[in-house]
């Protein structure tokens, strides 16, 4: 795809990019993966950090990346690790995908590269799960490679220096076009130094103009449309898929689990029994017999929703209490064991509703509901 687009003019560019270095120094934030100001970051914290902020929050991420620094200080510990223990670290983070394209990554760079991470964005994107902002990313980060780093806060920055009010994802390749001119010999730090302007000051909603180094350039500002970019494609409608879910519990509490196939949507983790998803609610009567065994089903009051990428699911839960363990192929949990297991964000739900009339995981921690914010692969 050609782009065709005014010349970019180098006239005030230096500037713009000296001044936002120079409010970085001031206002940059202090982040668990971030080097302290003069200092080049680990590659290994950075990528895994990076990895982490795909689609996901900064806020969300701080304590998963602090304990998988405790259980795994470096690439090859990672890579040595089962891969079941991964994703139970990784659980409640979201798009399980990412858990096992790093947990592969790990692998070729401990096992293929010597333990050395590769030091440029083009030699990167060989590694599972590292695409073309993680790349970049990674390499401004920690090898001042002059990229152009943009995640949505940088996208919004540049979108609205330059007014650009192309709808995205169209725009994306002017963005980096723009932002790849004005980047800096401290590639580095002016990547994190945009991440940092878009997420404290140039904000989707209000953004505080008066404190931007960049108010006087910005066109977006002089022409007050700062909010309105950048320009969003219109969201999709996700269907809505219907199953039900068997949470059965044995006289200890210990939950029963099964594993799910190794390949395709949650792969690899840990659920309670399923019944298929389809358009509509099963009867109780269809229901029992998707069930994995006989015994006293009964459904639980309510429902539990859940978005993925694709869809919206909503789930009827049916609990038995068992005298005995029956034959049946799977993992029984002990509650107190529950956080440390492979177990996503929809089943942890569905088991949650299920034991919540004073479950030990219910009671252990109130569910939270996090809205997350999209970063690129």
């Amino acid at each position: 795809m050609v782009v065709i687009m005014p010349p970019l003019s180098r006239t005030k560019q230096p500037d713009l990019s000296t001044r936002l270095l120079a409010w970085y120094d001031v206002h940059r934030r202090v982040l668990p993966w971030r080097a302290p100001a003069g200092k080049r970051g680990d590659p290994y914290r950075i990528w895994l950090s990076e990895i982490m902020l795909q689609q996901t929050t900064v806020q969300a991420v701080g304590n998963y990346y602090r304990k998988f620094l405790q259980l795994w200080p470096d690439v090859k510990a990672l890579a040595d690790a089962p891969q079941d223990k991964v994703l139970a670290a990784w659980a409640g983070l979201g798009y399980y995908a990412r858990a096992r394209n790093l947990h592969a990554a790990a692998k070729m760079v401990a096992h293929e590269m010597g333990g050395t991470f590769p030091a440029s964005a083009e030699s990167l994107r060989a590694l599972p799960g590292v695409g073309g902002y993680t790349s970049g990313a990674i390499a401004a980060i920690a090898y001042d490679e002059k990229q152009a780093a943009m995640d949505a806060n940088a996208e919004r920055v540049i979108a609205r220096l330059y007014a650009i009010d192309t709808p995205m994802p169209k725009a994306k390749v002017e963005l980096h076009a723009r932002c790849s001119v004005l980047v800096p010999d401290r590639a580095g730090d002016f990547a994190q130094a945009l991440m940092d302007l878009g997420s404290a000051i140039c904000t989707p909603k209000r953004p505080a103009c008066q404190n931007c180094p960049w108010t006087a350039d910005c066109k977006a500002r002089k022409l007050g449309i700062q909010e309105q970019l950048p320009v969003k494609a219109p969201k999709m409608v996700r269907p809505l898929k219907r199953g039900a879910a068997f949470v059965a519990l044995d006289k200890t509490g210990a939950v029963l689990l099964v594993k799910r196939p190794d390949k395709g949507l949650l792969a690899s983790m840990l659920e309670p029994p399923l019944g298929p998803w389809e358009e509509n609610f099963p009867s109780s009567a269809k229901a029992l017999k998707q069930a994995p065994f006989e015994a006293a089903w009964k459904k639980k009051p309510g429902i539990v929703r859940h978005g993925f990428t694709h869809f919206e699911l909503e789930t009827e839960v049916y609990v038995a209490d068992l005298a005995k363990r029956p034959k049946f192929e799977g993992r029984w949990v002990a509650p107190d064991q529950l956080r440390e297991v492979e177990l996503p964000t929809v089943m942890r739900k569905i088991v949650e509703h299920a034991i919540e009339d004073g479950g030990p995981l219910f009671a252990a921690k109130p569910r939270t509901l996090k809205k997350f914010r999209l970063r690129k692969p």
